[in-house]
């Protein structure tokens, strides 16, 4: 598939259309009242030939649909994209993880976390493919195929040295840590392939696997080391800095790269919402999931 093109080049042009009917002129500047914009219902009245007696003088309604006319604005939309992004991934959560959740529990991460039954091998393992995941993300940024994934470097969010820490305390604590699994290595490979052929749907991973790990994923951490760590912080639950200020900093540049999409590009991000929540999901379940 020909990666597409950076966002940068996207441009477009709309010409104005030029409406005439068969027996009269061009509608002219002047007839639309200075307005840019079309009826919705267009009220022509046509004259029949002089001579022809079978045809009569009527009236006919023709309904006009432009490309330029308003409509409903999309969930969100008037704060920025970012917000539509929310928008979107609280619909996707369950009644028992959020009030907004319109999801049915069809998996057992998708319960209240209260409720979970976590065990320590299996929480090694869910930071194992995190960390995974999470080296696989600040490496794309990195390395920037697209030169907008360069503004996410360094944004303070980042998780993979304090999952590094992390896992080396338990060593020290004699677990044996395991290699990545399955969830891992797929959700890698995806993020791999996906940032290079199409952006859009990659900034929708970007946003929901770091966003969620500062909503959702430090209510899971907590309860969790609550069970099986003697209420032990972990490292990938700390945030060097201000993190509310670092997170608005990050919805400002999502919002600011999103500009330069157009509203089928956004919508395309949207869509991979689903396909984020399946792929973190798997590798949620780990800790719960012998």
């Amino acid at each position: 598939m020909t990666p597409p093109t950076p966002v940068s080049q996207f441009k477009s042009l709309f010409g104005e259309p030029n409406i005439a009917t068969p027996l009269q002129k061009p509608i002219s500047a002047c007839s639309k009242l200075g307005s840019l914009f079309l009826p919705r219902r267009l009220s022509v009245q046509f004259q029949a030939p002089r001579g022809d007696s079978r045809m009569s003088l009527k009236a006919i309604t023709v309904s006009a649909t432009t490309a330029e006319k308003a409509k409903k604005p999309y969930p969100g939309e008037s704060k920025g994209f970012v917000e539509e992004m929310r928008f979107v991934a609280m619909k996707l959560h369950t009644k028992e993880q959020a009030k907004e959740g319109e999801k049915e529990i069809s998996q057992p991460e998708e319960r209240s976390v209260v409720k979970w039954e976590p065990t320590t091998d299996g929480y090694l393992r869910f930071l194992v493919d995190s960390k995974l995941v999470f080296d696989t993300l600040e490496k794309i940024v990195s390395d920037a195929v697209f030169p907008y994934y360069a503004e996410f470097r360094n944004t303070g969010l980042e998780r993979s040295a304090s999952l590094a820490k992390d896992l080396e305390w338990f060593r020290e604590q004699g677990h044996t840590i395991p290699e990545p699994s399955s969830p891992g290595l797929t959700y890698a490979q995806y993020l791999k392939e996906l940032s290079v052929k199409d952006p859009q749907a990659f900034i929708c991973h970007f946003y929901n696997i770091y966003f969620a790990h500062f909503a959702g994923g430090r209510m899971v951490g907590k309860k969790v080391a609550e069970k099986i760590l003697d209420k032990k912080e972990l490292e990938f639950y700390k945030w060097d800095g201000q993190l509310s200020q670092m997170l608005q900093n990050v919805r400002d540049k999502l919002d600011k790269v999103a500009e330069e999409w157009t509203r089928e590009e956004k919508n395309h991000c949207l869509e991979e919402t689903e396909k984020s929540f399946k792929l973190s999901g798997e590798v949620l379940r780990l800790i719960i999931v012998s």
